[in-house]
């Protein structure tokens, strides 16, 4: 990393009393979370643990943005262009940062987030990289073809500018650093070419001395740190797809973190757990281990939160740990440059893998057996774990007795279920000093007695508007003796609806009234108990329409036997009007008989036609040109034909004509 953040006294401090913070941690560890950056690139990451802050550059943004430990924005400071690399002082009051734009290091308070100095650098331009050393701040500078090292020494009453300082070695922009702030390493390589070159610096005196330039892998270094106890440094870049690992005397190559990406950042707790970060769009992109152990301890894959098939990437020097070794800080993005930043927690601790399998069925009230396995690096045979089970008697967990794992890592456990229906157990391991806890769990559905429900009223007609009485009939249950009664009209404009809960009678009987306007399912629903089985019954009545008809244009009415007659003359057209119960596309079915000389009614057609919105159909019947002709006409909704489905077919009364001269 480009910048450390502890003196020896923070670092001993958080080394001694890690241990005891740890055995305290028995319980779960606290979830990974993301949230949304508002910046448009990212320069470098910083962490101040004396205030739980993170502090992120973005040099095309020109603006420093602060968070707190859960990545809520708390500061945003503008007016940077092209803010780069950060440093912390010593004593946490202050946050420093390389304002390319400004050919200036800028000193930011860390408790108001304002500027409190500004610092020119002698002419040196476009400071871009940070790191503590030595008792003093070095830096990074130079446009393309005249780049270099410099250092600000704030130690006494006025700041201390010096260029130069790369001795014999050249840089063709300004470098990446990285530097162990106690024993006073500087650590130099090119970040804007492709030359192979690292150098180490001893800056521990009163002027650097260079200890040592090699060629090793690598070039365009996107990031640069050195381990806590000063003897290793590792590195990022697009090239190997590993993080090499070379010693700090002579450069030799010491070993790699195989992390099989582009290298994109690279980050040294203080207790040595090392975090390579890659980017990867298919693949893992933060990779943590032990220092100078070369197996993964744990890996974490970003999602795709934009619009490409591949994940998001991790930012070039975008990885930056807590002190404490608690979180470990990232910065990403997406395809569509929306950055975030990511806190992942507990990352040191490796993640046992634990899986918990139950019976698919069991008998209520018999043994069964659950198994499982606690594998991971490292475990020992005995560990205890805890087990619950939840059902629907216990739906906050009941705890039962601890079982161990075996040397093997599985283990097994024998209960028998009080209650049916679903239950879980879980099963959690807490954790230990470097190991994550972790939770999981399977079901297993338990018997329950079969509940018997019914309602009645089912296939009845009633009439528009009928207040229907249904009544529900509960069989034994365990405890539970309360049903619910639905009701769900016919069409999607119309929600199913609860007409009324309650506890049945000494019968098993519940009663609900419906307002049969629609044909209508009404259901009876038990949510069942621990013992017996939920259960519904269902019950489908059905609702006439409201029909009739009315006639105009007669010059008299009268009676043909029994029945009631409206008289036409021969050459006058009868106007009928029908009124229906309205629904959206509705029809009215018009029918038209003749009374024929054989003393029989004789269909002559019928016809569809639109009600109005206010459900009303006025239809003008052509006259017969001659008397003597006996008619009817009924209107009536069909099912189906009418243009809905809602109602049951209702048919309208007769109505009977009589053309005269």
């Amino acid at each position: 990393m480009r910048t450390r953040t502890l003196s020896t006294a923070t670092a001993l401090a958080v080394l001694f009393s890690s241990a005891a913070l740890v055995a305290a941690t028995t319980g779960p560890a606290a979830a990974d979370s993301a949230e949304l950056l508002a910046v448009r690139s990212v320069g470098d990451v910083l962490v101040d643990a004396a205030h739980e802050r993170v502090y992120v550059s973005d040099p095309k943004g020109g603006k420093l943005v602060v968070t707190d430990y859960a990545g809520t924005v708390k500061a945003t400071l503008d007016g940077l262009p092209d803010v780069d690399g950060l440093a912390l002082s010593p004593d946490s009051r202050q946050v420093l940062a390389a304002v390319a734009g400004l050919n200036r290091i800028v000193s930011v308070e860390t408790t108001s987030y304002t500027q409190s100095a500004s610092y020119a650098l002698d002419g040196a331009e476009k400071p871009r990289t940070l790191a503590r050393a030595g008792g003093k701040l070095w830096f990074g500078y130079g446009p393309s073809g005249a780049g270099g090292i410099g250092s600000l020494d704030l130690s006494g009453d006025e700041p201390v500018v010096a260029l130069g300082q790369d001795g014999e070695a050249s840089f063709y922009a300004a470098p990446e650093l990285g530097s162990d702030p106690d024993s006073g390493l500087l650590v130099a390589g090119e970040k804007e070419t492709s030359a192979d070159a690292l150098t180490v610096y001893d800056v521990s005196g009163p002027e650097p001395q260079l200890r040592v330039t090699k060629s090793v892998e690598g070039g365009f270094f996107d990031d640069i740190t050195v381990s806590p106890d000063g003897t290793q440094v590792v590195t990022a870049s697009g090239s190997p797809y590993y993080h090499p690992v070379y010693s700090t005397k002579d450069l030799s190559p010491l070993g790699r973190y195989d992390s099989g990406d582009y290298g994109a950042a690279v980050d040294i707790a203080p207790d040595g757990t090392v975090a390579a970060g890659t980017s990867s769009w298919y693949g893992p992109d933060v990779h943590i281990y032990r220092q100078g152990k070369w197996s993964k301890v744990r890996e974490y894959e970003f999602p795709n939160t934009g619009q490409s098939s591949g994940g998001d990437t991790l930012a070039e020097g975008g990885l930056a740990w807590a002190p404490d070794g608690s979180r470990l800080f990232a910065v990403t993005s997406n395809s569509e440059g929306v950055f975030s930043l990511r806190v992942l927690t507990d990352p040191a601790k490796s993640r046992p893998t634990l899986k918990v399998e139950a019976p698919r069925k069991a008998p209520r009230a018999e043994r069964l057996t659950v198994k499982g396995t606690l594998a991971g690096a490292d475990l020992p045979a005995g560990i205890p774990l805890a087990v619950t089970r939840e059902d629907l008697e216990s739906p906050d967990g009941k705890a039962l007795a601890e079982v161990r794992t075996k040397a093997d890592g599985s283990f097994s456990f024998t209960d028998t279920p009080p209650a049916g229906g679903k239950v879980t157990y879980r099963v959690a391991y807490a954790g230990d000093a470097t190991h994550a806890a972790v939770t999981a769990s399977d079901s297993v559905e338990v018997s329950r007695s079969r509940t018997a429900l019914t309602l009645d009223k089912n296939g009845k007609v009633y009439g528009y508007g009928a207040d229907v009485s249904f009544t529900a009939h509960l069989g034994p249950t365990y405890k539970n003796r309360t049903v619910e009664i639905w009701a769900d009209p016919y069409g999607a404009d119309k929600p199913n609806k609860l007409v009324k809960r309650g506890a049945v009678n000494s019968h098993g009987d519940l009663r609900a009234t419906v307002d049969m306007k629609r044909d209508t399912k009404v259901t009876a629903v038990f949510a069942g108990d621990s013992r017996s089985a939920a259960a519904k019954g269902t019950s489908t009545a059905y609702a006439r329409v409201k029909v009739s008809t009315t006639v105009s244009g007669h010059y008299k009415t009268g009676e043909i036997g029994s029945t009631k007659y409206h008289y036409f003359h021969k050459d006058t057209d009868p106007v009928l009007a029908t009124s229906m119960t309205y629904h959206k596309g509705r029809k009215q079915r018009f029918e038209v008989q003749v009374y024929g000389s054989d003393r029989k009614w004789h269909a002559t057609g019928s016809e569809y036609f639109a009600l109005g919105p206010d459900g009303r159909s006025t239809v003008r019947l052509e006259a017969p040109g001659r008397s003597g002709i006996r008619a009817r006409i009924r209107s009536a909704y069909v099912n189906g034909s009418s243009g809905d489905t809602v109602n049951s077919t209702t048919y309208g009364a007769w109505r009977y004509l009589n053309f005269t001269r």
